[in-house]
């Protein structure tokens, strides 16, 4: 059903939904902060219209992270908006899952700043549901876009970093959601092709009081490294206390972009020193141009240090406002074709492009790793 006649001809209502509950609330404060940062600096104003940015939690205190009914919710609430014309997330791919088609009957432009599962855009091998990504789009027009890397590039290049650092057998684990599985699931099949014996995938119950015994299995396999794919929410904390306990320190331990934030380190403690993480950019601390620029202005604006994906907030929010300056009116379709045909966009992560499919043309990814609780860069990584 489409909206109702929109009742402030003079304001476009932009909204994100984003885990503003639970262990990822600290990424997203500093993604908040970003999409506010670049509002602001437009003045909230795009040409004759007032930009009045709204700031949704799709999680709940129940689950502790993202929930499937709050962005059910969320998504049927922005649809029904005849005022909001841009959704920004989500932050987790599973609640995009659910979200994107909601919002493509209603052709509302959604724009991610940290979905990373490929099927949300293209055909990859593993599918989570076999007609991806048709599936999501049941209006047959792409209505969502992203301005971060899919997994298909990060669990390579991850692989390709475990051969470099002379992993032979390798243990894969994911917290079975659409994410972490799927990033696992790309992970182990490129250290298959590079020779590696991988033990797994194998999937872990989140809500486990320990998982000793899972590393001893992983122990007894011979494992010189495990790579976990998932998110901090689903006690990657306590998952890395019991492998460091079991396999010692000599075992490597890696994860992607879903444990590269502070709560990560916070609550696997000392179990998360030396461990690797890949991410599909750089570290704000690393950009350039621009994105040096940004990464000096958001410290001065707000006093501390921006999590990974505050970028890609302030990124998603000017490709926004400049997609709202080309359209120049009103309509969610006007500014969903501008959005999508964004080309040699010059922003903070460089000079990039969106694709037919909605995916971002960079493809840059870094490896980093833990030392005294804290993140540092480590190099550019391969993911070829």
């Amino acid at each position: 059903m489409p909206p109702k006649p929109a009742g402030r001809s003079d304001v476009i209502k932009v909204v994100s939904s984003l885990p503003r509950t639970g262990g990822s609330k600290g990424q997203s404060d500093t993604i908040v902060n970003a999409i506010k940062m670049a509002i602001d600096e437009a003045g909230a104003t795009v040409g004759s219209f007032m930009i009045e940015y709204e700031d949704w939690d799709d999680a709940s205190a129940a689950t502790g992270k993202w929930d499937a009914a709050k962005e059910a919710d969320n998504a049927n609430r922005a649809a029904a908006d005849p005022d909001i014309m841009v959704y920004i997330g989500t932050f987790n791919s599973g609640a995009a899952k659910i979200s994107i088609p909601i919002l493509n009957k209603a052709n509302l432009l959604m724009i991610s700043p940290a979905n990373t599962y490929p099927g949300l855009t293209k055909v990859v091998d593993g599918a989570v549901e076999q007609s991806e990504p048709a599936v999501y789009y049941p209006s047959g027009i792409r209505n969502y876009c992203r301005v971060v890397p899919s997994d298909e590039l990060q669990g390579g290049a991850a692989a390709n970093w475990a051969k470099e650092m002379g992993a032979q057998t390798v243990g894969v684990l994911d917290d079975t959601e659409l994410y972490g599985h799927g990033i696992a699931v790309v992970f182990a099949q490129k250290a298959m092709n590079l020779g590696m014996k991988v033990v797994g995938p194998q999937g872990i119950d989140p809500k486990a009081p320990d998982y000793r015994s899972l590393a001893l299995q992983l122990k007894s396999g011979g494992v010189d490294l495990v790579f976990f794919g998932g998110i901090t929410d689903n006690n990657a904390g306590k998952l890395w206390q019991d492998l460091r306990s079991v396999l010692g320190p000599n075992v490597m331990l890696m994860g992607p972009d879903g444990i590269f934030e502070e709560s990560f380190t916070k609550a696997a403690g000392p179990a998360s020193e030396g461990t690797y993480i890949t991410f599909g950019g750089v570290p704000a601390q690393r950009l350039t141009g621009q994105g040096a620029d940004w990464y000096k202005n958001y410290k001065d604006k707000f006093n501390t240090e921006p999590e990974a994906y505050a970028a890609y907030g302030y990124e998603s929010a000017a490709v926004v406002l400049k997609a709202l300056a080309q359209a120049g009116k009103k309509d969610r379709e006007t500014i969903r074709a501008a959005a999508l045909a964004t080309k040699d966009f010059q922003g903070v992560l460089g000079t990039w492009s969106f694709t037919n499919t909605g995916d971002t043309t960079l493809t840059t990814m870094s490896g980093n790793m833990v030392k005294g609780e804290k993140f540092e860069f480590v190099k550019l990584l391969d993911s070829k």
